[in-house]
């Protein structure tokens, strides 16, 4: 498994988020609703343990779990990824323009992925830019599911997606594929002479 953060290798791109901050803004929020870590797992299904090291920046963790903790504490996900200095987009706003190198970005080793227009007001999808570096199923401890549909567009590269039913597609540049997201997935890079690959995934809870 890669430890490096591809998003540092595209000129002008804005490095992953260290998970310490995201960690503190999600101790932030869950301090702040005066909720303990055990009654955050009852609600999110995410073990304690892995709560506490998710806070103290002792693991990176999946969007799964994120999202799964940022459901129960019934916050967007992007609050967990907005630093301070970023101000939340005015009700009225009604476009978000972005380039992608400027997102907020969180690696997992596994992938490197950046959520795109996190300050729309009342966002109904949840769009990410994602650049896959896992190559073999062995570098995940599970499969990946969250409530919801998902749809994956490759920009360059190619992609294996395989789901926990045994069936899996292999997707190339401007191929998509629409999905079931309660179904466990993983995304493995297929991307010749060993590179990764880059996608655009968006995500609904509906």
């Amino acid at each position: 498994m890669s430890d490096r953060s591809p998003a540092a290798d595209r000129p002008g791109a804005q490095p992953p988020i260290d998970r310490t901050e995201v960690g503190a803004r999600l101790r932030t929020v869950r301090k702040s609703q005066q909720l303990t870590l055990k009654q955050l797992s009852e609600r999110s299904g995410v073990p304690v343990s892995t709560l506490s090291k998710m806070e103290l920046a002792q693991v990176s963790v999946s969007y799964e779990k994120l999202a799964a903790a940022a459901r129960a504490l019934n916050v967007d996900i992007a609050q967990l990824f907005r630093s301070s200095e970023m101000k939340d987009a005015p009700a009225s706003t009604t476009v978000v323009v972005h380039s992608l190198p400027t997102v907020p970005g969180y690696s997992t080793g596994t992938y490197d992925y950046h959520l795109i227009a996190g300050e729309f007001p009342e966002r109904l999808m949840t769009p990410m830019f994602a650049r896959i570096i896992a190559r073999e199923r062995q570098q995940f401890d599970e499969f990946i599911r969250h409530p919801g549909q998902e749809f994956a567009l490759v920009l360059s590269g190619r992609v294996r997606i395989e789901f926990e039913t045994g069936e899996a597609v292999s997707i190339g540049a401007q191929e998509t594929a629409y999905f079931n997201s309660n179904v466990g997935h993983i995304y493995l890079s297929e991307s010749e002479d060993g590179g990764d690959a880059q996608v655009m995934v968006v995500m609904t809870d509906r």
